[in-house]
């Protein structure tokens, strides 16, 4: 298994994808799930005043509160729709901002890009004044979704990039607490697990483009799993059944 290194882009990009290449339609297929989001705002609590750290194109951004986000890609800066706020060039280890800036700070689906997380957590810690909220993966749970059945490759690279659950909490530091966010059926946010009852979506090409896991393996392995997962699907062959996941 080979991880790309994690460096910036000529767009930016400041973790191991490259965003310039495979960012491109990134938000027809990543929407934020309304289940998901209201985790996320029952987490920020009472804060008024957010950072958002690898921002993106804007996912899961309260839109009751002041947001000041923080992105490294030119891509998905652009992608972003023009109701939010402009996000700054910035990665999550240099933050540009005063101690206690902000009375909540969250980070979703970024903390795997990251060059370094225990510096990027201590400086989330640092400009914030109350809760930090990290939503992220847990790579010890995704041998359970089906896509493991099809292309082990994409979920290697996965399991290799998302560090562990405990890891952030021990980097976080103080109170933690680690909660399981289930996944609906429809979810409208297009990570690969989002499809556990819907495997006939990552057929479209755009749909694993969206999923950066892809982009590190060989083209050859995805052609596969189109022509298996193809087969089953047409045999009646429910993948779906074969295993669940869960963030």
């Amino acid at each position: 298994m080979v991880v790309g290194l994690k460096t910036r882009h000529a767009d930016g990009s400041a973790g191991d994808a490259n965003y310039g290449l495979i960012g491109t339609g990134y938000t027809r297929y990543r929407q934020p799930d309304p289940h998901i989001a209201s985790l996320i705002a029952k987490g920020l609590g009472d804060a008024r005043t957010v950072l958002n750290v690898g921002a993106g194109a804007g996912s899961y951004e309260p839109l009751d509160r002041q947001v000041t986000a923080v992105e490294p890609s030119e891509s998905m800066r652009a992608q972003r729709p023009a109701h939010l706020p402009v996000a700054l060039d910035a990665v999550a280890e240099r933050l540009p901002f005063a101690d206690g800036s902000f009375d909540a700070s969250m980070a979703t689906f970024t903390v795997h890009q990251w060059s370094d997380l225990n510096v990027g957590l201590a400086e989330m810690r640092r400009v914030t004044r109350g809760p930090v909220l990290i939503l992220s993966c847990d790579p010890l749970a995704l041998d359970r979704f089906w896509l493991h059945a099809y292309a082990p490759e994409a979920i290697a690279v996965e399991a290799g990039r998302y560090p562990p659950i405990a890891a952030i909490a021990a980097a976080l530091g103080g109170r933690t607490e680690t909660l399981q966010v289930p996944i609906p059926l429809d979810c409208t946010d297009g990570f690969g697990e989002a499809y556990y009852g819907r495997p006939e979506r990552l057929l479209d090409p755009g749909a694993r483009q969206a999923n950066s896991a892809w982009s590190f393996v060989d083209p050859a392995v995805g052609e596969r799993f189109v022509a298996e997962l193809t087969r089953d699907l047409d045999s009646g062959i429910c993948a779906s059944s074969r295993s669940s996941t869960a963030r």
